[in-house]
């Protein structure tokens, strides 16, 4: 989707909701990073 990178954990958040579920309840947890293309030197 994105090409080749990483993401960066410099201004980086991260959120967790829990999600209630009939079959037990779930953890939703949510990466929110900069994305930094590899590049070829």
């Amino acid at each position: 989707m994105f090409g080749d990178g990483i993401m960066s954990a410099i201004d980086f958040s991260m959120d967790i909701q829990k999600q209630e579920d009939p079959k037990g309840d779930r953890v939703v947890i949510t990466l929110n990073g900069k994305f930094l293309p590899f590049k070829k030197w």
